[in-house]
């Protein structure tokens, strides 16, 4: 998909250059993709003490069996 973005071009010559990118292309496609991952992490991360364990669960248990 073709896509016309107006990028300032201090921001991308600088991310092509600390990234070591070849081209303007590879810098947003890894900005856009590290993007993504920081927010499913967040996501993740949200979801830490919103889940009920079993009260008869026992870790040690199942890590015996292994």
């Amino acid at each position: 998909m073709a896509t016309n973005l107006q990028i300032d071009d201090k921001l991308i010559t600088r991310a092509v250059r600390l990234g070591r990118h070849r081209t303007k292309k590879a810098a947003v496609t890894q900005a856009l993709t590290d993007y993504i991952h920081h927010l499913e992490q967040e996501n993740i991360l949200s979801m830490f003490g919103s889940i009920d364990y079993a009260p008869g669960y026992d870790y040690k248990k199942q890590r015996a069996r292994a």
